[in-house]
């Protein structure tokens, strides 16, 4: 019986963890494609936006600490390849 107990409490903290993370990816990827687009300065707010999001995430459990700092390192390091490839083409 203790497996279906934990069943349930699994199907519980799947439903309410899904939006969470589904935002994050979100607003990961929408920070992804303004950075590709060349749109640097809304993208700048974009990884922001992802960044706090991805530590709330991360703060209540919804994805591993490190994991959340893995993803914000790449954002913020891709926002900052391309801030240097314009500044080279200018």
């Amino acid at each position: 019986m203790p497996s279906q107990k934990s069943g349930r409490s699994s199907e519980r903290k799947r439903v309410q963890n899904r939006p969470l993370r589904t935002a994050a990816k979100t607003e990961v990827a929408k920070a992804r494609r303004l950075v590709g687009a060349g749109n640097l300065e809304e993208a700048a707010k974009a990884v922001q936006v992802s960044q706090a999001l991805l530590d709330k995430v991360a703060q209540k459990g919804v994805v591993h600490a490190n994991n959340a700092a893995r993803r914000k390192s790449r954002l913020a390091k891709l926002l900052n390849k391309a801030r240097q490839q314009t500044e080279a083409n200018s």
